[in-house]
């Protein structure tokens, strides 16, 4: 990590995961040794609305308790909010984004006229509907954050995963989400 701090933003909507993503990197970083924030914005979230989670990273203790006005990584769970919000408000030019969608960086970038940054997408629907058999995309969407940032290890959210997972869901639900991870950290494409 460059930076003593790194600030992720969640863009998605009620019902694909950005609340449970943005938590659960942060309880990731927390059992990698590092301090961390995972929260989201409350407001009258309903099943498929507009919705934000944050999470923040630091090697050493966080102090601000607000959300997140000028994020590091984006991380953009479903891609027709490209078309509705401006999901990079805020953000540094040279910034990381991670799209959820077939599309190729290239392609995404003449869509929807992103420039700059490091663009990185990943067919995380896809990858979950077939993984998982549900078409929530977070959990590839935290592979696809992990193979764009380094920030945290692939094998940390594999074995919080089982451990979570395990009490309250059957094997091939565990099985599944940790395929759907790492399938989406191997598929992430960047230019």
């Amino acid at each position: 990590m460059a930076k003593e701090m790194f600030e992720i933003l969640w863009h998605g909507r009620g019902g694909q995961g950005a609340k449970t993503a943005a938590t659960m990197v942060a309880h990731v970083a927390l059992s990698e040794g590092k301090y961390s924030q995972g929260f989201p914005e409350y407001g009258p979230e309903r099943m498929g609305a507009p919705v934000r989670g944050y999470t923040r990273i630091s090697g050493s203790p966080i102090t601000v308790h607000c959300q997140i006005t000028s994020p590091d990584a984006v991380v953009v769970l479903d891609p027709t909010l490209l078309c509705s919000i401006n999901v990079l408000e805020g953000a540094d030019k040279e910034g990381i984004v991670v799209i959820n969608t077939p599309l190729s960086v290239q392609e995404v970038r003449k869509k929807f006229g992103i420039t700059g940054g490091k663009l990185y997408t990943c067919d995380a629907t896809k990858i979950a509907i077939e993984e998982i058999g549900r078409s929530t995309p977070n959990t590839p969407m935290i592979g696809a954050l992990i193979k764009a940032t380094g920030i945290l290890k692939v094998d940390s959210f594999a074995k919080d995963i089982e451990k979570k997972f395990s009490g309250k869901f059957g094997e091939k639900v565990v099985k599944g989400n940790i395929r759907a991870l790492e399938r989406a950290y191997n598929e992430t494409k960047s230019q």
